[in-house]
């Protein structure tokens, strides 16, 4: 069968559900990614079919509007009505990207942020589509919304009612840029407040790839959610560690990794400046992820190494710890590396994972970015490569985390539910 899958976000987004297109390929099924164009290399080398994206995430980022999502870390509200207000302009030309995309398709599956367009082309087409998500974004009395201020555990009830309102609040920020959509370009009905709350009720199936040991299945989630296991690529097509990397690595002790991924700052330089001094203070080694223009600006010591990119699967085992922002996908690597994890998160669930990493003893607490200093974070590494009870815990959960078949366990869900709708 003909399978789309909607990948919009980052290379933390897109790697996950091309581990997830390659189980589906094995299966026999014609599987498309639909991404975004610094990621079609990406995909193409591991085989499976390419529709462009235009939109460009890193440039989304960059802009006003983006760096005021990622700095108001004090506000998740406001810094999620941030970010709808970042990709409004790019928001109907990449809701059209989708529908061309998924025409003709017998299958979508989606990733979180391709949810604003997928149900929508999915009714258009009459196509059933599949939920693929990394982080929790379903109702729970377990834990609060992403977009409450209060970062601890409401308690149960509270939790609850924390989804609803905000669930409210941001489909009201967003709704009439979906029906403008709907109405004037997918020739659909507009959708009034009920509508909008209700959606969820029309998911087929959901799945997350997120590990059960890291996140069991919430007891109050429908029977249709179905908690996976991660979704890693098992191997880097066309990827060699470069000279200079292996002499860095093999000249000391292990260093610690220092990347923010696809997050930007607004002064790399003095964040970069920051990090250099907190590995000094700590008297670590390091390996710096430049990523999408976090790090970097400044002459480094004979300690520490700058990198563009590298597999988390290869790199991240060869460090002492992870410094890193806490976003889904690096923190699946990470956990699976065994390694201790400090995390510095910018927005939406990053905190989520900052604190996840500390309650299950794999990581000290997270230091909000905003909240970053050099004397924190040199504090943070100490406790992260010298806590023999965090490395013992990180090790044990890599196991669990390794004997897990996450893409299996999703492919064999989708499977069902194809024999269900053929």
């Amino acid at each position: 069968m003909k399978i789309t899958i909607l990948a919009i976000g980052s290379r933390g987004d897109v790697q996950p559900l091309v581990a997830l297109g390659l189980g589906l390929k094995s299966k026999g099924h014609d599987v498309t990614v639909a991404t975004h164009a610094i990621f079609e290399g990406f995909v193409q080398s591991h085989g499976l079919g390419f529709f462009l994206i235009k939109a460009d995430p890193k440039k989304t980022l960059e802009s006003r509007a983006g760096q005021e999502a990622l700095k108001n870390g004090a506000s998740p509200l406001r810094s999620w009505i941030n970010f709808i207000r970042m990709v409004r302009p790019s928001f109907i030309q990449t809701g059209l990207d989708c529908l061309d995309a998924c025409n003709p398709s017998d299958l979508i599956v989606y990733s979180p942020f391709s949810t604003f367009f997928a149900l929508h082309v999915s009714e258009k087409l009459n196509v059933p589509a599949v939920a693929a998500y990394l982080a929790p974004t379903h109702p729970t009395k377990q834990i609060p919304s992403f977009l409450s201020p209060t970062q601890g555990n409401l308690g149960g009830m509270l939790n609850l009612f924390s989804w609803t309102i905000y669930d409210v609040i941001t489909s009201l920020s967003y709704r009439p840029i979906i029906n403008e959509l709907r109405s004037k370009y997918f020739g659909l009905p507009p959708l009034g407040i009920a509508s909008f709350q209700s959606r969820r009720n029309k998911e087929m199936l959901v799945l997350y790839g997120i590990s059960p040991s890291v996140f069991p299945k919430p007891r109050d989630w429908r029977e249709n959610i179905k908690v996976t296991g991660y979704w890693f690529l098992e191997n880097e097509s066309g990827w060699s560690p470069p000279a200079e990397l292996l002499e860095f690595l093999s000249g000391g002790t292990p260093p610690v990794y220092i990347g923010f991924g696809s997050m930007t700052a607004h002064d790399p330089k003095s964040l970069t400046e920051t990090v250099l001094k907190a590995l000094e203070l700590s008297n670590q080694r390091g390996v710096l992820l430049n990523g999408w223009g976090c790090l970097g600006g400044v002459g480094l010591p004979d300690s520490v190494i700058e990198i563009d990119s590298a597999p988390h699967s290869w790199l991240f085992p060869r460090m002492a710890a992870v410094v890193h922002h806490g976003g889904a996908g690096t923190t699946a690597s990470v956990l699976r590396a065994g390694k201790p994890s400090v995390v510095v998160p910018f927005f939406v669930d990053q905190p989520f994972w900052g604190r996840r990493v500390s309650e299950l003893g794999v990581g000290p607490k997270p230091i909000p970015f905003k909240e970053l200093s050099a004397e924190r974070l040199a504090t943070s590494i100490n406790i992260a490569v010298n806590n023999t009870e965090i490395q013992v815990n990180a090790t044990e959960l890599s196991e669990k985390i390794r004997a897990e078949k996450g893409v299996a366990n999703a492919v064999e869900q989708i499977e069902n539910l194809l024999s269900q709708v053929r």
